[in-house]
């Protein structure tokens, strides 16, 4: 295997899509992938943007990706990457790939200065689950995820 990875550019955006829907085919949520390359784009890349990513190519085919944002821990007073996503197609797995983009996550996030990395996993998910805790995270049971969005966040947002 060739590893190089890269910062995600906008000619990568159909292969990231891709990987997004095959990501969300394995965890059984391909329903709620309603992603677009354009609200990708705009995410990435248009002035506000909050995103950034990274892409894993074996020689030159599109092998992993990782998406992730800064975030902040109010009591701890912390700067940190909350990573949203990091998949790995399931021919390259085991073989070093999602350490490299742990790593250079992990490598942008000190050189700016960041404290800490982010993530839910979902509890079915022990792969994943047993590869960050080898890598030293810490799992919390206590803590729940919420969200507002739909109506919620609508009702919300409205003024």
């Amino acid at each position: 295997m060739e590893l190089t990875i890269r910062n995600i550019m906008p000619i990568d955006l159909p292969a990231i899509v891709d990987l997004l829907r095959e990501f969300a085919a394995f965890e059984d949520l391909s329903e709620y992938c309603t992603v677009t390359e354009e609200r990708l784009h705009k995410a990435m890349f248009d002035d506000n943007s909050v995103v950034e990513g990274l892409l894993a190519f074996d020689s030159e085919t599109p092998v992993a990706y990782a998406l992730y944002y800064p975030n902040f821990s109010s009591f701890r007073g912390e700067r940190g990457i909350h990573l949203d996503d990091i998949f790995i197609k399931d021919e390259y797995r085991k073989h070093g790939v999602g350490e490299a983009l742990l790593k250079r996550i992990a490598q942008n996030a000190a050189s700016r200065g960041f404290e800490r990395i982010d993530f839910n996993v979902l509890e079915w998910n022990t792969p994943a689950l047993k590869f960050y805790e080898k890598h030293g995270a810490v799992y919390y049971a206590e803590e729940r995820h919420f969200k507002f969005s739909d109506t919620a966040f609508e009702k919300l947002a409205r003024l």
